[in-house]
């Protein structure tokens, strides 16, 4: 299977879905991370030092990373244009599931604005009479999931376990070193994800939200659960 993550700056993808990203990689999916800036309006680091942050944590997890430029950090503009430019990498690289930045407005607001690009991306991939599309066949996207990054929202609909690989999404986040100046991202991170887990009863759980209704075959193939009897 292949999975796509996206993310609008160099540390987005890492803070927000790091962990189940190389959980994919174990069970052997090839995974790709698409980052739409360099983090030109960071506060700390230059947009150079931080693709290089994000090319370390991308070694690390063992996938592969690419740069779009649309317009740099606070430049990102919710147009048909950048729509379609991703829409052109679903078509490339053809994946099963796309993760993207979660759509709540209170947030950085390049992070809603590359949620909404993704989420129209993925339908204009499938558009096979799309003339600004025409170099790659149309391609039908399974899943979109939305991921927080800084922010805590409550009741996600999808909710991993993610205790197996804490401490590696720990030093994959940790390859930001540059944005640690300003928060300490990391343990933000780590504290929600261990606030989440203890709510199913694992050490840290990861939390998503999805795009559309999660299909199952059966209810019997729901195996586990949170709730503790």
């Amino acid at each position: 299977m292949n999975i796509l993550a996206i993310g609008a700056h160099p540390d987005d993808i890492e803070f927000g879905c790091a962990h189940v990203l190389m959980q994919e990689v174990r069970r052997r999916n090839r995974v790709k991370l698409l980052v739409l800036s360099r983090g030109e309006a960071g506060s700390h680091g230059t947009a150079e030092s931080r693709e290089q942050e994000a090319r370390a944590a991308a070694a690390l997890m063992r996938v592969d990373i690419e740069f779009l430029d649309f317009g740099g950090d606070c430049h990102i503009a919710p147009s048909h244009e950048n729509a379609f430019a991703i829409a052109r990498q679903i078509r490339e690289f053809q994946p099963s599931i796309v993760l993207a930045p979660h759509l709540g407005e209170n947030q950085h607001p390049d992070h809603a604005v590359v949620g909404k690009l993704t989420r129209d991306a993925c339908r204009y991939a499938r558009y096979a009479g799309l003339e600004d599309l025409k170099r790659n066949g149309p391609h039908a996207v399974t899943a979109l999931y939305f991921y927080t990054i800084t922010q805590t929202r409550a009741d996600p609909e999808v909710v991993i376990d993610i205790s197996d690989v804490a401490g590696d999404w720990e030093a994959a986040m940790k390859c930001h070193a540059s944005q640690m100046r300003t928060r300490s991202y990391a343990d933000l991170r780590l504290s929600a994800a261990r606030h989440l887990g203890l709510s199913i009863g694992v050490d840290y759980a990861a939390g998503f939200y999805a795009n559309d209704p999660v299909r199952i075959a059966a209810l019997s193939e729901i195996t586990l659960s949170s709730r503790h009897f």
